[in-house]
């Protein structure tokens, strides 16, 4: 698994788990005190660059 921030979106973040498995997120606030929040934006294959 890899993860790293999307290029010309700040606060987007992309993660890739296998050869065409792909995903981008970014943080909320946090709903526990403590946890992150994960905001799932696109699941899917490389095609989901399109728009990010």
């Amino acid at each position: 698994m890899r993860l790293k921030a999307v290029h010309g979106h700040p606060g987007v973040y992309e993660m890739t788990w296998a050869n065409d498995g792909r995903a981008t997120f970014r943080f909320g606030p946090s709903i526990r005190p403590g946890d992150p929040h994960i905001i799932w934006r696109r699941v899917g294959t490389h095609d989901i660059f399109d728009a990010p």
